[in-house]
């Protein structure tokens, strides 16, 4: 976990979506831990409400913030309604609500089947950002960062309307960044590779089996990240020392693949 003072998160307020479980629990914990007051999303109450209770417990500062980022207004009102928001996580992923279309290739999809990874992926992170992004411009600050996949970077096999909705993430949060920039708002990718969270509890349950090691071939660390993986670098975006950084999309991956 990252505590030092040179990354304290202390008077600002955080907003991570899809917090209730896997990357995003884990990162709404490192947050406090850092001194941030974290808004923990979910779209279920009880996962939201776990987390939070989670973090007051262990000393921090926390409350459960439920919408469902593909509802405009749902966001807006939650968002616009909590009060000022410092730091925007736009962790939400459909992995969490709807199974991905492995296995089958783009000329077998139809428009049905690609809406749901643009609902949340792309117009969820916009949803969320247009909330936020016009406080924080007027308060002079502001951190944007959006997780996205290396299936966004390079593409992969058998996901294209995936890695399309991830893509434009990407775009999106380079033009934000330009639009931000002068009013003190960063905004930057964070790109994963194949994580360990409690969706893939069945795959990682057995790491010698033939699937997960299919799966780990491609890495150069063979193993999966967890969000210690991601906290270090999503700190570093949110505080002060990563005020320099913005319109970036850094890969956290284990070696999947490179960036120059």
């Amino acid at each position: 976990m990252v505590t030092s003072a040179e990354t304290t998160l202390v008077g600002k307020r955080v907003v991570v979506t899809g917090a209730g479980q896997g990357v995003g629990q884990g990162l709404a914990k490192v947050f406090a831990e850092s001194g941030a007051e974290v808004l923990v999303n979910d779209l279920r109450h009880d996962r939201a409400s776990a987390v939070a209770d989670d973090i007051v417990a262990a000393g921090g500062q926390a409350s459960a913030l439920v919408f469902d980022v593909t509802d405009f207004e749902a966001v807006n009102e939650a968002l616009t309604g909590t009060g000022a928001v410092d730091v925007l996580v736009n962790n939400a992923g459909n992995a969490g609500a709807f199974p991905f279309t492995v296995g089958h290739t783009f000329a077998d999809t139809t428009p049905a089947d690609w809406e749901p990874f643009f609902a949340v992926n792309l117009f969820g992170v916009m949803h969320c950002t247009r909330a936020v992004m016009g406080g924080m411009a007027a308060r002079g600050w502001g951190r944007i960062i959006t997780m996205i996949s290396d299936a966004g970077r390079t593409g992969d096999q058998n996901c294209a309307a995936y890695a399309a909705a991830k893509a434009g993430a990407a775009g999106f949060s380079r033009s934000v960044a330009i639009e931000g920039g002068r009013h003190g708002v960063t905004a930057n990718c964070i790109a994963l590779g194949t994580m360990h969270t409690p969706l893939a509890d069945g795959l990682w349950a057995e790491p010698e089996s033939e699937m997960a090691q299919k799966v780990l071939r491609d890495y150069v660390i063979r193993r999966p990240g967890t969000p210690d993986d991601v906290s270090h670098l999503a700190l570093l975006l949110a505080g002060q020392h990563g005020e320099w950084i913005t319109g970036q999309t850094i890969p956290v991956n284990g070696g999947y693949s490179f960036a120059l």
